[in-house]
């Protein structure tokens, strides 16, 4: 079988933590945790035993009272209480993402559940954008509401705010995005960017002001039983975790009691969502989740469901969540999330409130059926841009892409609401920040903008603001207007902006890799020891491993373009494997025989059998093994040139391990054994400090050290 060249590996630069062993070790003490996991606590910023403790104990977290948090808040309260006991009528004004979707649904299944007259509108995605306006504001006024709620959007809006004042409406805004210049005159905003920076709440989306707000108002009308209480809980965690916010604090403290309660949801939205995604429940929780449903006879619902899931033909789920007492955080990310979205991304967001806030199970099917045919649409028409921006990148852009450090891609006939999604796929692929955009009409383009680490998106469409309509956006996103006279502007614009923050190196996706292991340590009792770091997600990612030098012994193409594969290391004269799967990695087919790989772990359910698996991210040759052999059979010593100076390289023997030795011109050498991370550097070993060579200060000159040892050794 002949395998492709070394190019048509991925094109990824790896980035490994500094391994801080001796910490790991101290923190043993307090965790009772293996090193291994220690070592991710550390990386995810935890380094002493109070930390430890805290983040360990999440589900223990004592929160201060949002009253002393939010000072909008007993205002708040105060005007709800008041439109409820008067008769007043409430209109929400919500957001058609995830998160303004869920937030809405929250607000309006606890008011109703409280006994306000409420209602909701949600601005259109194609002809009004984000955000209550005046039109919106004016309808409010003319059905006889006296009390407006935004809740994920408002805090920039001054000028649709100010009219409803002058209308004479009362206006309570809640949302979590940044703060303007000058703040809208409501009656109360309820804001985590307007709170304390220390304060727990910090970090929550807009569902997570929904959430509070709708608790504290049950608490306050001394309505906050448990299922109320408990079907809030379980908004605030689709939302929270389809909004990729951060999963830390008090996001990880409900959260982690959200996934609990999702498996047994009394909500028929939330179960029908659950059924139709192909996310399983063991048998017990399905169950259980029946009984919970008291809207129509258990027959009835069980055949309805297995009628439904087998007439949406929803893909078996590749996350099985069996024998399991509570979803996992990618269950929603990878399953519900997407067909929460795809509505508010390409149809009508009602849909979803509908869903959310019903309680006949007949209505929650027939719209968790609509979430599917959509999100499959959504998932065609995704493929279909891509292939289209892909051929457009190799035919015109690809060859210069070192130059411009930037793609911009517009064409017409692209459905504005998913080409942002299209636009990370880009970024993955290409590992360039992407602006991405089609034609309104023939004189407007609008479009979405997604950033790699080294590039702020945001301030690159500051940059570029003379040549923009409408632009927002942050870090990592953004999205953008423009006249289509300035596209060709537009474009060298933002790759003068990509020239002055990025360099060659960093136009490669970025993969970041915990640590290294063996593969004779994964096995279920440290998969069952990484549950300590759930829920995982945004801020608190997915551990990534990687192990040097396996031996790839059988790969297949399976599904839609997977590659299914054995993995093999020999440990001690004895022999490990393990199944993995590469997504989507047809186009490397076949992968060479030797390999460093980088992975997550998941659970494989099939047939009553439980096993863990790895799910490839990164692949590369493996310099150092090679090196290492050919060592073996002839010392080998040379020199090499970096940054205009002379250095000479070696591997040496120091006791049984194989070391790369690096000297600078000035006599310090540069010690790292073979296969390793951290290093010693230093005049002597006694006078040495320890390094991190995956840190890019030392590994431009370390890998350039393996370069050249690797041509010697192919001689």
């Amino acid at each position: 079988m002949s395998h492709r060249p070394h190019q048509q590996l991925p094109n990824q630069r790896w980035q490994i933590y500094p391994q801080k062993t001796e910490l790991a070790q101290q923190m043993g003490q307090t965790t009772s945790l293996s090193p291994l996991i220690n070592q991710l606590l550390i990386n995810r910023g935890i380094e002493t035993p109070e930390q430890a403790q805290v983040f360990l104990n999440s589900g223990n977290l004592i929160l201060p009272s949002p009253l002393e948090d939010f000072p909008d808040l007993g205002m708040s309260l105060e005007l709800l209480h008041n439109a409820i006991a008067s008769g007043e009528k409430i209109a929400i004004c919500g957001d058609y993402d995830a998160d303004g979707m869920t937030s809405t649904a929250l607000l309006l299944r606890s008011l109703r559940w409280l006994g306000a007259q409420v209602d909701y509108a949600i601005p259109s995605r194609m002809h009004e954008g984000y955000g209550i306006n005046k039109r919106i504001v004016e309808e409010f006024h003319s059905e006889g509401v006296g009390l407006i709620l935004t809740v994920d959007n408002g805090i920039s809006a001054f000028e649709p705010i100010a009219r409803a004042r002058e209308l004479g409406l009362k206006v309570i805004i809640t949302d979590h995005h940044d703060i303007p210049q000058q703040l809208p005159p409501a009656h109360a905003i309820l804001n985590p960017k307007l709170i304390r920076e220390s304060s727990p709440y910090r970090g929550i989306a807009g569902v997570g002001v929904a959430y509070i707000l709708a608790v504290s108002l049950a608490q306050k009308l001394g309505q906050a039983n448990d299922d109320i209480l408990t079907s809030m809980l379980e908004l605030f965690t689709l939302g929270t975790i389809a909004d990729l916010a951060p999963l830390t604090g008090v996001n990880r403290h409900w959260v982690k009691s959200g996934l609990q309660h999702l498996p047994k949801s009394k909500l028929p939205g939330v179960l029908a969502l659950i059924q139709m995604s192909g996310v399983q429940l063991s048998p017990g929780q399905a169950d259980e989740s029946i009984q919970n449903s008291k809207l129509c006879p258990p027959d009835t619902l069980r055949e309805r469901l297995s009628s439904a899931s087998t007439s949406s033909g929803a893909e078996t789920s590749k996350f099985k969540i069996q024998n399991s007492k509570s979803l996992k955080p990618e269950d929603i990310g990878f399953r519900l999330g997407p067909r929460i979205n795809a509505i508010g991304r390409i149809a009508d967001p009602q849909i979803i409130i509908e869903l959310l806030t019903t309680d006949d199970m007949g209505i929650a099917l027939e719209k968790a059926m609509q979430c599917e045919a959509i999100n499959r649409q959504r998932q065609e028409m995704c493929q279909e841009i891509e292939n289209q921006a892909r051929e457009i990148v190799e035919i015109e852009y690809l060859a210069s892409l070192q130059q411009d450090r930037v793609l911009v891609i517009v064409k017409s006939d692209w459905h504005h609401g998913v080409i942002g999604i299209v636009a990370s796929r880009l970024v993955e692929r290409y590992g360039v920040p992407v602006f991405i955009g089609t034609y309104e009409d023939e004189g407007h383009i609008r479009g979405s903008a997604r950033g790699i680490p080294e590039f702020h998106v945001f301030d690159a469409l500051e940059y570029s603001q003379d040549l923009l309509g409408k632009f927002g956006g942050h870090k990592a996103a953004g999205g953008f207007s423009l006249p289509s006279q300035n596209l060709e502007a537009l474009r060298s614009r933002l790759s003068e902006f990509a020239n002055q923050c990025l360099e060659p190196q960093h136009l490669k996706p970025l993969l970041k890799i915990d640590t290294s292991a063996l593969l004779n340590q994964i096995h279920h009792q440290f998969y069952q020891q990484l549950n300590v770091l759930e829920p995982c997600g945004i801020d608190n990612p997915d551990p990534v491993f990687w192990t040097s030098n396996v031996r790839v012994t059988e790969q297949q193409i399976v599904g839609k373009g997977h590659i299914k594969l054995t993995i093999t290391q020999t440990i001690d004269d004895s022999e490990y494997k393990i199944k993995a799967i590469a997504w989507r990695w047809r186009e490397y087919f076949p992968l060479p025989p030797r390999l460093d790989i980088a992975y997550k772990l998941r659970e494989n359910h099939f047939n009553g059998n439980t096993t863990i698996e790895l799910e490839l991210l990164g692949v590369r040759l493996p310099t150092q093994s090679h090196i290492f052999f050919a060592a073996q059979s002839a010392p080998l010593r040379t020199t090499f040139e970096y940054n205009q100076q002379h250095y000479t390289c070696g591997i040496y023997k120091n006791g049984s391990v194989p070391e790369l030795r690096i000297q600078n011109p000035d006599g310090k050498i540069l010690a790292v054994p073979l296969g390793h991370s951290i290093g010693l550097l230093g005049s002597s070993r006694q006078e040495s400090v320890e390094v991190d060579v995956s840190q890019p200060q030392y590994n431009q000159i370390f890998q350039t050290a393996l370069q050249a040892l690797s041509v010697l050794s192919n001689e």
